[in-house]
């Protein structure tokens, strides 16, 4: 099972001290627990800003100290990996992070960007290998050619950054993807194309957990959806169950802000 399970976690991030000289912190993650079925390859997690969907994604990553809890990624939990089982675990995993503004390095081109991984990983002895995969990838992700060699920071816009970062995070074929918003930028059709190039590493065997404010977009992405609200699972279940007929009021309020056909 490549979907991680998560027990009781608890995270907390301390705050800068007042004028009282206390430090006001905050729980971002209080008793979040997922045991995803075995079979399960595609998760949705939802939830507006500041509801805990990136910590709860560093967390799965072993980038965030829990105050409570644990999280068992491949079958084993992160407190009991030694160095090296982390540095494996790990490269098993792509992450997509919410702002390609700041995901990708600022001197290399695209072209560059979406090969690092691959010769940081594997080693610039097969750096040709991974330029042709990295050029297999963006054409695939429809970033128009013509951009290959331009700097990112200067000749895209914010929906074909954000392809890059998924293209980056594809190379090294990981057997887990950690999607942080990665198709908030893109218009109605890039959206559907950017799922289905997703969809496809999934029927090859990859997972993933996809995190999204939206709803629907979360029930077309994966069979499953939790949904956090203020450090919490509030819901979880089948996606078209959750969408239907949500039991939590936090559920039900996402539902009714979105925008319906015909409006």
């Amino acid at each position: 099972m490549n979907i991680p399970s998560v027990q009781n976690l608890s995270v907390y991030y301390e705050g800068r001290r007042g004028l009282t000289g206390r430090k006001d912190g905050v729980w971002a993650l209080k008793g979040v627990s997922l045991s995803p079925p075995a079979s399960l390859n595609r998760l949705s997690i939802v939830g507006e800003s500041g509801s805990g969907k990136t910590t709860l994604l560093r967390s799965l990553l072993g980038l965030v100290s829990p105050a409570s809890g644990s999280v068992s990624l491949f079958g084993k939990s992160w407190e009991d990996m030694n160095g090296a089982e982390k540095l494996s675990a790990r490269r098993a995993c792509g992450y997509i992070p919410q702002d390609p503004y700041g995901a990708l390095p600022p001197t290399l081109s695209v072209l560059g960007a979406v090969v690092e991984p691959w010769n940081i990983v594997r080693g610039r002895d097969t750096r040709e290998e991974g330029l042709r995969r990295a050029k297999i990838l963006l054409a695939e992700l429809k970033l128009p050619e013509e951009l290959w060699n331009e700097r990112p920071r200067y000749s895209l816009s914010g929906g074909q950054r954000q392809r890059v970062a998924v293209a980056r995070a594809l190379i090294l074929e990981p057997k887990l993807l950690l999607a942080d918003e990665p198709t908030a930028m893109q218009d109605v059709s890039t959206r559907a194309e950017v799922l289905e190039v997703l969809n496809r590493r999934v029927q090859r065997g990859m997972s993933i957990i996809l995190v999204t404010h939206d709803l629907f977009l979360a029930g077309r992405a994966a069979e499953r959806i939790a949904v956090l609200y203020k450090g919490e699972i509030v819901e979880e279940g089948e996606s078209q169950t959750v969408i239907a007929n949500p039991s939590h009021d936090y559920t039900r309020e996402l539902l009714s802000a979105l925008p319906r056909l015909g409006a």
